[in-house]
């Protein structure tokens, strides 16, 4: 006899199967409870940089390179990977592995900025003057550090990023972010 297991009602497969990490460091906790942190909802992003996130920007030369190629015929994984690779002095041609991943995977899923992020982050990682065991772990630290940053930012969802909207500004907005969060995070490692 199999058992059938479901989701708790409102939550998607999906959904829950993207929490279960968080289920599991509760466990691993030994008991203590682990609640993602709550981004703002995507009606409640803002769409325009605030003063303090226009400072953070313009001090951020990925940040201010992403205009060079988001909404230009790049998509917004296309876009963050560029401007990693042409901060980290990588090919350009390898923008290609972020081709499919565009548009939340051109299903409105996980944020082409989030996911270039990681792809950003694991560039920089084969890049360091470490042995392959310990470069790995620096990456999934930074990686763990973006994932934290992102999701106190916004949703990871591209499709409840863009709710109700018909234009890219949020998008725009969170990739300049995300691309300024990311050259913070490379500095920190080269330290």
């Amino acid at each position: 006899m199999s058992k059938t297991h479901t989701a708790p009602a409102g939550v998607s497969r999906r959904d829950l199967l993207a929490l279960s990490p968080f289920f599991l460091l509760g466990i691993r906790a030994a008991g203590a409870q682990v609640v993602p942190p709550q981004a703002p909802k995507g009606s409640d992003l803002k769409e325009e940089l605030t003063a303090a996130e226009t400072e953070i920007v313009r001090n951020s030369a990925m940040a201010r390179d992403l205009e060079n190629f988001f909404g230009k015929g790049y998509s917004c994984a296309e876009s963050g990977l560029m401007v990693g690779l042409r901060y980290l002095k990588k090919p350009e041609e390898l923008v290609w592995f972020a081709c499919g991943f565009g548009g939340g995977l051109y299903q409105q899923d996980l944020c082409g900025f989030l996911t270039a992020g990681a792809m950003v982050l694991g560039v920089h990682a084969g890049i360091l003057a470490l042995e392959r065991a310990a470069a790995r772990r620096a990456c999934v630290a930074r990686v763990r550090e973006y994932w934290q940053w992102w999701t106190s930012e916004a949703p990871i969802h591209c499709r409840e990023i863009r709710e109700g909207r018909q234009d890219l500004k949020v998008c725009n907005r969170l990739g300049r972010l995300a691309c300024a969060r990311l050259e913070s995070l490379i500095a920190q490692a080269a330290d």
